[in-house]
């Protein structure tokens, strides 16, 4: 590929890699025009990419840009202007974004991740119970969607009852993404005032759920205010949820089509070696993983990253899928190798925004594919690879359905 690649058409949608590997030996700091109309750098080497993502130059909050994609509702989150949801982890700088993550993980801890696994296994059995039957599915509508959807529900205390509701509303946003779509903005709403709702209700009677943790850690420390832990709240959900059915959908793919390594990785699930099934998660999550750029970043003065001169006020976009297959970092970049040792990934981020639901996501893909593989151990892709559509969107990349066979169990 001599010549400059087109980005963000649907062809780049379903393979961005060639056009990657473009930029990151002729462009690694490259100024894009966005889908949007925004204009904003592009990061593409491994090297660069780390050490923007621990810059505290460059500001996670957009009033540092006016016209930025946030004031055009294009953050990867939609809605959340409008419903007044702005005022969480993936927007604030410190001392505000210290105090809020400190919040968070006192409620949020490993501990808790950990002690939910059962629970996470369990409606990963009651999904797959629902159409094993069948001898075919689309695996993200029925599997990878509903999974993380109702474990965050969970997670959170969200009553069972209401969790159809979420379901719903989170169906409706990644459908439409950040697309100027009315039902987006009502749905993004109605989660807003449910979780308002809830968090007031968990204030008279405290359980052990992460709202009740949050609520929890704010009454005997550092004070978080309704918009604040409503918007924490919304932005757990969101991401997640949208990162593990993207991490279970992307990883089920590429199992699909790299079928020694499947055979590698169901002969140790089956065996009860559960040693690639670990690494395996952060090679998929390396390979095809479900965060494609880092969201925004903002330059706050001057700065030059790889070389390149970035203005104050600038957007900044870390391509987190380039820089994970950069050669410079990772030997056969290309090659999926579930054993791979040597790998540190940039998929959940790095520096003080790393991603503070990666447990959460890890575990939930542990027990997605393992159950996959154990359940349905000849699962196959029901079409050709060419015809899968992906969801069009920024920040996230993941398909639109995964349509499946099998032997009916």
């Amino acid at each position: 590929m001599s010549d400059r690649p087109e980005l963000f058409t649907w062809g780049f949608a379903s393979n961005p890699y060639p056009a990657y590997a473009w930029l990151r030996e002729h462009a690694p700091v490259y100024k894009a025009q966005l889908p949007s109309g925004v204009e904003a750098w592009l990061v593409t080497r491994y090297t660069d990419a780390r050490q923007a993502l621990a810059d505290s130059r460059l500001s996670k909050n957009p009033a540092h840009h006016d016209e930025s994609a946030h004031a055009k509702g294009k953050t990867g989150i939609p809605g959340e202007r409008s419903a007044n949801l702005m005022t969480h982890l993936l927007n604030i700088d410190p001392p505000d974004h210290t105090r809020l993550r400190r919040l968070v993980s006192k409620a949020f801890t490993p501990g808790r991740v950990a002690g939910f696994e059962p629970q996470v296994q369990s409606l990963a059995d009651r999904l797959l119970s629902e159409f094993s039957g069948a001898g075919a599915a689309d695996l993200i509508h029925e599997f990878a969607f509903p999974l993380p959807i109702y474990a965050i529900c969970d997670l959170l205390g969200v009553p069972k009852e209401d969790q159809e509701d979420f379901r719903n509303w989170a169906g409706m946003m990644i459908r439409h993404g950040g697309g100027p779509r009315g039902g987006v903005g009502r749905a993004v709403k109605r989660i807003r005032a449910y979780l308002a709702d809830l968090i007031h209700r968990k204030r008279a009677d405290l359980g052990d759920d992460l709202i009740s943790g949050l609520i929890r850690a704010s009454d005997h420390g550092e004070h978080l205010t309704e918009n604040e832990a409503v918007a924490m709240c919304f932005v757990l959900l969101f991401a997640g949820f949208e990162t593990t059915i993207n991490l279970i959908g992307n990883g089920a793919l590429a199992l699909f089509q790299n079928p020694p390594q499947r055979a590698l990785l169901q002969a140790a699930v089956a065996a009860g070696d559960s040693r690639l099934l670990d690494t395996g998660i952060e090679e998929l999550l390396r390979y095809d993983g479900p965060v494609e750029l880092a969201t925004w970043r903002y330059a706050t003065q001057p700065l030059e990253i790889g070389g390149q001169a970035v203005s104050t006020g600038d957007p900044v976009l870390v391509v987190l899928a380039a820089a994970d297959r950069d050669p410079a970092r990772f030997s056969r970049p290309n090659t999926l190798d579930l054993a791979r040792a040597d790998n540190p990934h940039l998929g959940f981020g790095h520096g003080i925004h790393y991603c503070i639901g990666a447990p959460l996501a890890r575990l939930e893909g542990r027990v997605a594919l393992s159950s996959l593989l154990t359940r349905l151990p000849d699962l196959r892709l029901a079409v050709d690879p060419a015809e899968l559509r992906w969801r069009g969107g920024l920040i996230m990349r993941g398909l639109r359905e995964l349509p499946v066979e099998f032997t009916p169990a």
